[in-house]
C-alpha cells in the first residue's frame, strides 16, 4: 500500500502538481471515483493517471476551486460543473457516465448521511402539494412544445418506448408501447379510462381511437393540455378523449381502468396513499389499472442535480415504495415488469435527435441550458444500461375484477387487439 501511494504521488508530481493540497484533492478525488478508467486534469497541466489505469476518458477541470466542489458535493457540483462548462470530459460522454456510475457501484454501496439530509431538504422545498406540483410542472413541461418538437417523436411521446428489436426505429416502438399498454390492460369497446398524467395526449387518443373506449385525461401542464385538445379535434376525438387541466387528486367519477405512464415519479412518497385512494374512489374493487414508471432497485434519494435543473419534485421509487399506493386499498399486483433497457433505448434516439438540433436549442434557450440537458439525456441512457435506474410496470385489479389470464400469450401479439395469439419470439 505505501509503495502504491508513492508511486501515486509521483504520477502527480510529474503531471506539474507539486503542493501537499494539490495532492490531496486529487487523491481524494481517485478515492471517490474508484477504480473507472478515467485520467483527472486541472486548468492547463498534464493529465493525471492512477498506476495501473489504461484511461478511456479524460476530466478537465477548470481549476483545483472546481476539483474542491465535487469532493464536497459530488453529483450537483459535477453537473454545474459541466453545465457552466467548468468541467469538460474528453471521450463519448454517455459511454463515460456508464464507466463512473459502473465505478461508484464498487466503492459505495450507499448514500452518506449528509447527502440524505441535503435530499430531504430539497424534497421540503420542492414539495408536490396542489400550488408546489403545478410549479414542479411547470418548470419542465412547460418550456415550450418547439423545444420537445426537435427531439421527441412525431407524436410527442415523453416515456419508454417499446421495441421488438433494437432496430426499430422510435416512431414505431412508441406506438408498440401504447398498444402493449392497451394490450396488459385487456381493454374492451365501449369501457371508460382514467388516465393521470396524459403529457401530450397520444395514448388517451390511441386508446379511444383504436380501441374504441372513452377516456378521461388529467395533466397540469397547461401547455400540453392545449396540444391534446387541439389534437384530438384534429382526428375527431373529442367526444372519446377529453383532456382535463387539473390535478389527479381532483378526479371525479367513476371509470373500468386506470392508467398512469410516468406520472407517479412527480408523487411524493408521502402523497401515494392518497393517490391509492383516488385510484380506489375512481376504478374500485371491479377495475384494474397499469402503473409506468421510473424506479430504483433499491431505496435511495433522487438526484438533487436533476430535481435542481430538469425535474423539480421528482423522486424514482422502488418497487416497494411503489406498492404501497396500492396495498392499502387490497389491489392484486398481477404482473410486473422491468423496461429498463427499453428506455436506455428510448433515450438513445431521444439524445441523437437532441445533439442533430443542440445548435438551435442553445439559441432559443441558452448554452447553458443545452448542457445541462445533454448531460441530463446521457445519464438517463447510463442509469438506464447499469441498472441504477428502472422502468417498472404495474398490472393490477380489484378483488372482484374477472380473473387474469392464464399466460401472458396475449400482451405478444401482432395484432394490437387480438388477445388469444401465441407468443411471439423476440
Amino acid at each position: 500500500m505505501q509503495a502504491s501511494n508513492v508511486s501515486f504521488a509521483n504520477h502527480v508530481e510529474r503531471a506539474g502538481f507539486s503542493t501537499w493540497v494539490e495532492k490531496q484533492l486529487l487523491t481524494l478525488m481517485f478515492r471517490t471515483i474508484g477504480p473507472a478508467p478515467v485520467g483527472l486534469a486541472v486548468g492547463k497541466r498534464n493529465s493525471v493517471i492512477p498506476p495501473g489505469v489504461v484511461p478511456k476518458f479524460t476530466v478537465k477541470f477548470h481549476d483545483l476551486r472546481t476539483v474542491a466542489e465535487v469532493l464536497i458535493d459530488p453529483e450537483t457540483a459535477f453537473g454545474d460543473g459541466w453545465t457552466k462548462g467548468r468541467i469538460q470530459v474528453v471521450g463519448d460522454l454517455t459511454a463515460f457516465l456508464e464507466a463512473l456510475y459502473a465505478s461508484l457501484g464498487e466503492v459505495n454501496n450507499g448514500v452518506g448521511m449528509w447527502s440524505r439530509l441535503r435530499s430531504q431538504w430539497t424534497d421540503r422545498l420542492q414539495a408536490n402539494t396542489l400550488e408546489g406540483s403545478r410549479d414542479n410542472i411547470h418548470a419542465h413541461y412547460d418550456l415550450g412544445n418547439q423545444f420537445y418538437r426537435l427531439w421527441l417523436d412525431s407524436q410527442m411521446v415523453y416515456t419508454c418506448a417499446y421495441f421488438s428489436s433494437p432496430s426499430v426505429p422510435l416512431e414505431d416502438a412508441q406506438v408498440a408501447k401504447m398498444n402493449y399498454v392497451c394490450r396488459k390492460l385487456r381493454l374492451q369497446p365501449g369501457e371508460t379510462v382514467l388516465e393521470a398524467g396524459c403529457g401530450w395526449g397520444a395514448l388517451a387518443m390511441h386508446m379511444a381511437q383504436n380501441y374504441g373506449v372513452r377516456v378521461k385525461a388529467f395533466n397540469i401542464s397547461r401547455e400540453q393540455i392545449s396540444y391534446a385538445r387541439q389534437r384530438a379535434s384534429e382526428l375527431n376525438l373529442g367526444d372519446r378523449a377529453e383532456f382535463i387541466e387539473d390535478d389527479y387528486r381532483n378526479v371525479t367519477g367513476t371509470f373500468d381502468a386506470f392508467v398512469s405512464l410516468g406520472m407517479l415519479e412527480h408523487v411524493s412518497r408521502e402523497d401515494y396513499r392518497q393517490l391509492g385512494g383516488v385510484i380506489h374512489r375512481s376504478i374500485g374493487d371491479r377495475g384494474r389499472g397499469l402503473l409506468h414508471f421510473i424506479g430504483r432497485s433499491a431505496q435511495f434519494p433522487f438526484s438533487r442535480w436533476i430535481r435542481k435543473r430538469i425535474f423539480p419534485g421528482a423522486h424514482a421509487p422502488s418497487l416497494r415504495e411503489a406498492l404501497e399506493v396500492l396495498e392499502p386499498f387490497d389491489y392484486f399486483v398481477q404482473d410486473i415488469e422491468d423496461l429498463r433497457i427499453h428506455y436506455a433505448r428510448t433515450v438513445e434516439h431521444w439524445l441523437h435527435r437532441f445533439e442533430k438540433s443542440s445548435e438551435q436549442i442553445s439559441t432559443l434557450y441558452g448554452s447553458e441550458f443545452e448542457r445541462a440537458w445533454r448531460l441530463y439525456l446521457a445519464g438517463s441512457i447510463a442509469g438506464f444500461r447499469t441498472g441504477t435506474l428502472q422502468l417498472f410496470q404495474i398490472v393490477f385489479a380489484g378483488a372482484k375484477f374477472k380473473p387474469a389470464p392464464w399466460t401472458r400469450a396475449h400482451l405478444y401479439c401482432s395484432s394490437q387487439k387480438n388477445t388469444t395469439c401465441t407468443p411471439t419470439t423476440f
